[in-house]
């Protein structure tokens, strides 16, 4: 019987895994599961994780607490693959493709007791109607908003918006089910503290609030209203508490990037990339190592001192140059000790955007007490 990839590393050192190599702490992932749902039970919500950044069936278990219910997917490759895998009440957040993937659709929600879809054009809604389900079920839809983010969805103010709702609580109501209104607050991004990070919170739920209740006098039954990112469920505002649910996803593994906006503490980050130093180049006062953009990304190289990732217990180093396979650190004062970091020395990498890391992985090392407990294997594809 094959063994699966990576096992023969279950019980090993940390320092003794091939490079690079993802790294998970698996307190840390639990307290931030935990952290998360206790957050959400405060506020009377229910939580919807996003799988996005993990794509693990680890990831979604410790998420939902081991209920097995209530995801937030990003492609319909994770919605087969949690439904594969016994998980349940699946939302996939993207905005419905074209008719040649509706089959796809179709099939996830003739099996799922709740597939759901997120609609945000009347194009989509017509598609929907031209592919009726069985008897017994119906297409399970949420309005997909745009309160700021500026990315996918219908305007809450723009008079279609609830035209489009009515339409799809009313005009068809055997074939299609109107679920709620959901709203990404990923402007949080752009922000610089926790003040700003709760402030766009706070718009983006009033402008839901108001939206639903614009449809409640229209007459339109509205059951759920939905917010989420990681910063601004990592310190809501209580007008959330006039939500249903919340759809965080980065905050399992935190990263870099949460840290400078105040999602999290340093210490609260679960993920690393370990990576070996394979060279020392002292008439450009550089190290070589073995950790490059295909195994780390290239988001956040522009972002500040720290790049692409900081350097665990190395204030003192930069990442300063990667190409596919290699990385390039040197000293922020120019003055490079390469007698504390002989060949064969492990780094540990914070990286600056863990979805965007861990989307290079096939493998993720998780460990406790500095030995490897676990292997999780994400999902790929579309």
């Amino acid at each position: 019987m094959d063994r699966p990839p990576g096992s023969m590393w279950l019980g090993a050192p940390l320092e003794q895994l091939p490079t690079p190599a993802l790294s998970l702490d698996r307190a840390k992932l639990r307290h931030n599961a935990e952290q998360m749902r206790e957050r959400c039970q405060r506020l009377g919500l229910r939580l919807r994780p996003h799988v996005k950044t993990h794509k693990t069936l680890e990831g979604a278990e410790l998420a939902t607490g081991g209920s097995r219910r209530g995801l937030v997917v990003s492609t319909l490759a994770e919605a087969r693959f949690f439904a594969a895998g016994g998980f349940d009440d699946i939302l996939y957040g993207f905005p419905l493709p074209g008719p040649e993937r509706m089959e796809e659709c179709a099939a996830l929600a003739r099996r799922l007791e709740a597939f759901q879809l997120l609609i945000d054009t009347p194009q989509a809604l017509a598609l929907l109607r031209r592919h009726p389900l069985p008897p017994g079920k119906r297409w399970l839809v949420w309005l997909k908003l745009d309160c700021g983010n500026g990315r996918a969805g219908v305007l809450p103010t723009d008079p279609a918006a609830l035209s489009l709702a009515r339409a799809i609580a009313e005009d068809a109501p055997e074939e299609v089910a109107l679920v709620g209104v959901y709203a990404h607050c990923g402007n949080t991004y752009g922000c610089r503290d926790i003040a700003a990070v709760q402030s766009v919170a706070r718009d983006t739920t009033a402008a839901v609030l108001r939206f639903v209740a614009a449809l409640r006098q229209a007459g339109v039954d509205c059951p759920q209203a939905t917010i989420g990112s990681t910063p601004s469920c990592s310190h809501p505002v209580p007008e959330m508490a006039q939500l249903t649910e919340l759809h965080p996803g980065n905050y399992l593994f935190y990263d870099l990037q949460q840290t400078l906006l105040g999602s999290c503490r340093p210490e609260d980050v679960a993920i690393r990339v370990l990576t070996r130093v394979v060279g020392h180049y002292p008439h450009r006062r550089q190290l070589l190592v073995d950790c490059g953009w295909a195994a780390l990304s290239l988001h956040g190289y522009d972002q500040g001192p720290a790049g692409c990732a900081a350097v665990e217990g190395h204030p003192q180093l930069r990442l300063v140059g990667l190409t596919q396979e290699h990385g390039q650190l040197e000293a922020v004062d120019g003055q490079l000790d390469f007698g504390r970091f002989p060949l064969g020395t492990v780094l540990a990498l914070v990286p600056f955007h863990a979805c965007a890391t861990a989307a290079m992985h096939p493998i993720y090392y998780v460990h406790a007490e500095g030995k490897v407990v676990e292997l999780w294997h994400p999902v790929r594809g579309w």
